[in-house]
């Protein structure tokens, strides 16, 4: 029983206590963005765009034509990573791939009219889920967090 005692005598409240993890702002990043996607996932339900599917699909419907690699570049993401995100959305029938003229080894990226339909929808849906995710901002808080984290995104030159 002293042993049990002396145990709840060391324990800190945890709200007292700030950790150097909180003081990092990578980790807090992290944070939000684990908040943010699971409301993602949360918003757009089951069978729904992942963050990657809707991000690629959002760069092909603004690219029409759009090389596999030049969409990888774009993401900041491997080409060979980019495979899986194609042929699920070419799975779903929400992107076609096609030879680029002058290029055979070259593949073309295109929305197809369904992408285009559930790509509006989902960026509907995303907004909403956003704009219900950082209610308590002010608009110059969004603006000054958009642009803060756009400065860290040109930060890694090869993904932009």
């Amino acid at each position: 029983m002293a042993l049990h005692a002396a145990a709840k005598q060391t324990e800190t409240d945890p709200t007292e206590v700030v950790p150097d993890l909180e003081t990092l702002i990578g980790y807090n990043m992290k944070r939000a963005y684990v908040a943010i996607q699971k409301d993602f996932r949360a918003a757009l339900g089951e069978g729904g765009l992942s963050p990657r599917t809707f991000s690629a699909l959002s760069l092909v419907v603004a690219h029409p034509d759009i090389s596999q690699s030049s969409l990888a570049r774009m993401l900041g993401i491997e080409r060979s990573g980019l495979v899986a995100i194609i042929d699920e959305l070419e799975h779903r029938k929400l992107l076609t791939r096609s030879v680029m003229p002058g290029d055979r080894r070259i593949q073309a990226l295109m929305a197809t009219p369904d992408g285009r339909v559930v790509y509006h929808d989902t960026l509907a849906t995303v907004q909403a889920h956003e704009d219900r995710l950082l209610a308590d901002l002010t608009a110059a808080e969004k603006e000054t967090l958009m642009q803060l984290l756009k400065k860290i995104r040109l930060t890694d030159r090869e993904s932009t």
